[in-house]
């Protein structure tokens, strides 16, 4: 059987075919196909239903060179194990527009409009900063989310970060290791993801670094590819540090920054990074701002009643 793609023109076709035609060689090999350039078109050459689903993994690196990106024998990989390779390739858009994920027959889903906006700038953009009052769902939809996309194959990995700063406390003079020290400060990201995957699986993720839970300096120097990066408690973050994290975003990974800029832990009185980064940042393209307030608070009725308290405490001092 014969089949054929049409593409606009060569540099489609340059893509489409990887760098030393690396993308195509993985498909001919898993596939027992034959593909090559015959003008406009892509020509793909095997048995039915091999040829067909070549030609579907064809389309789906066609829409990411369309889309800006440049995909690699990786994604290639990707696609043969995906039934709906095209889907796949319009990156997170996978997680589709619904009230709620499930996981283990548990519906995790935006219970108000500010967090459904909120989980809809995750699915559109690269960078999102979720900023609100304690218990708004900042950190545990935008687990969700990560967790979905490892689910979906849409990321290999799943980072989650905090800095290890915590109401003037010094890591100095806690028992243990690093990683006992700075447990602690982490704990509340295991809470959530405990939440939507079995411990067992968790283990072994932790094992093989499939989930990495680190405390903010050790992102210093790396470059994060194909990941889920959730940064935690961001108003604890200074300037340098937040800029530092922002700049280790990769390819095919998405971030999202959470924090509550009332609730600076940092020493001395030192300014928040999270205020510094929303005030140069909103206006970049590819960066969305979600900002939730007390009535997106979803804990017990007594937390948002708390917050409103503190919020007209604070008007009364401005």
């Amino acid at each position: 059987m014969q089949i054929t793609l049409k593409i606009d023109d060569n540099t489609e076709a340059q893509g489409i075919f990887g760098l030393h035609d690396e993308n195509i060689k993985f498909i001919e090999d898993s596939l027992k196909v034959k593909v090559f350039q015959k003008n406009l078109n892509i020509v793909i050459k095997g048995t039915s239903v091999k040829a067909k689903k070549a030609k579907n993994i064809l389309e789906a690196l066609l829409q990411e060179v369309r889309s800006g990106r440049h995909p690699s024998k990786k994604d290639v990989s990707l696609f043969l194990k995906s039934k709906e390779p095209k889907k796949k390739a319009l990156s997170f858009q996978v997680l589709e527009e619904k009230n709620g994920l499930s996981f283990d027959g548990k519906s995790i889903g935006p219970k108000t409009k500010n967090q459904r906006d909120y989980v809809d700038a995750i699915r559109k953009h690269d960078i999102v900063f979720g900023i609100g009052p304690a218990g708004t769902g900042k950190t545990y939809l935008a687990m969700a989310m990560a967790v979905e996309a490892l689910r979906s194959g849409l990321v290999r990995r799943i980072i989650l970060t905090r800095p290890a700063i915590e109401a003037g406390e010094n890591l100095g003079f806690l028992p243990g290791d690093m990683y006992e020290k700075i447990s602690p400060y982490l704990r509340p990201l295991y809470d959530a993801i405990y939440d939507m995957m079995d411990p067992e699986r968790i283990e072994k993720y932790l094992e093989t670094s499939v989930i990495e839970v680190a405390p903010l300096g050790y992102m210093r120097g790396r470059t994060l590819n194909d990941a889920f990066i959730i940064l935690d408690e961001a108003q604890n973050c200074t300037s340098d540090q937040l800029k530092m994290f922002l700049t280790r975003l990769g390819f095919d990974s998405k971030t999202v920054i959470t924090g509550d800029l009332t609730q600076s832990d940092l020493p001395g009185g030192k300014p928040t990074g999270l205020l510094h980064a929303q005030n140069i940042l909103s206006e970049v393209e590819g960066i969305k701002f979600i900002y939730l307030t007390g009535q997106d608070v979803v804990r017990h009725e007594l937390v948002q009643r708390i917050i409103e308290a503190y919020d007209r405490d604070n008007k009364k001092d401005l």
